[in-house]
């Protein structure tokens, strides 16, 4: 049985904050100690009263990120409630939450353990849980120039790749930025990593899968100063001096699927599969 539970969410928008009293209201009627979270209050799940027994994300797939980097040290499972719009992380819909409710009290999920990308060098670009994604990472051009990528995987050269960008991506991510550049859709527990160029300009470059445990090296050049590289929702102008060295983090983040959910039908329905009337 759920005794303590973290509510985290960054919105304030009318239909969010609603959610919120509402979750807030039907836990503590169960008996359930909560904690509320925002993210004006640049919360450290770790300095709590008492360490939660999990974390509820409240909003879209970006709190969710957000909330996944604030838990990742605590080992403690995250849920999230659905009030934005696409949902593959925030998988549990607002409508009719009380069996939802019911269902994370009496423990009647499965845990889902998901790989983080981990940027390690520079080592001053992003500090911390900072310098983790659970879905990407991102070298993309600052400006209208294109760049061209280098990429060495365990020392081997890869491929140079010119275009806007690239996407490094974990199973998580591979459906969000990665999808939209046509690249494949992993299982969410998948330990591989995804390389899928942005623009390319060559039609012959193809998104790649790459084992887990391979440590990659990024020599980016362009015409202008620097370029842009993003780590889930953080993002930074980096020279192109600087060498980006990206590997397969320790630390997994757990996440919580009820029981009656999979991620087949999540994708049935975010992507609408199905509705072809030949089916």
């Amino acid at each position: 049985m759920l005794k303590t539970l973290a509510i985290y969410s960054r919105d304030c928008n009318e239909k969010t904050e609603k959610e919120v009293n509402r979750l807030v209201s039907e836990f503590s009627q169960r008996g359930v100690e909560v904690f509320l979270c925002t993210n004006s209050m640049n919360i450290d799940f770790c300095k709590l009263p008492a360490l939660p027994e999990m974390a509820l994300s409240v909003g879209g797939d970006g709190t969710f990120l957000e909330t996944a980097m604030n838990v990742k040290d605590t080992g403690i499972p995250i849920a999230g409630i659905n009030t934005g719009r696409m949902g593959f992380l925030a998988n549990i819909p607002a409508d009719n939450i009380e069996q939802s409710i019911e269902m994370l009290i009496n423990n009647d999920y499965t845990v889902i353990e998901r790989c983080c990308l981990k940027l390690e060098k520079p080592e001053h670009l992003f500090s911390g849980n900072e310098a983790s994604a659970l879905n990407e990472i991102t070298i993309q051009k600052a400006n209208l120039n294109m760049v061209t990528v280098k990429v060495e995987v365990d020392g081997k050269h890869l491929n140079t790749y010119w275009s806007d960008g690239i996407i490094i991506s974990t199973a998580t991510g591979s459906t969000a930025y990665n999808l939209s550049t046509g690249g494949p859709i992993l299982l969410p527990d998948d330990t591989s990593i995804i390389i899928s160029p942005i623009s390319p300009h060559n039609l012959t470059m193809r998104p790649i899968v790459l084992s887990g445990q391979s440590k990659l090296k990024l020599t980016v050049a362009g015409r202008s100063e620097d370029f842009l590289t993003t780590c889930d929702f953080r993002s930074k102008r980096v020279p192109f001096s600087e060498k980006i060295h990206i590997s397969m983090d320790s630390v997994k983040i757990k996440t919580v699927m009820l029981n009656g959910m999979d991620f087949y039908s999540t994708l049935k329905n975010k992507l609408m599969w199905g509705l072809d009337s030949r089916n």
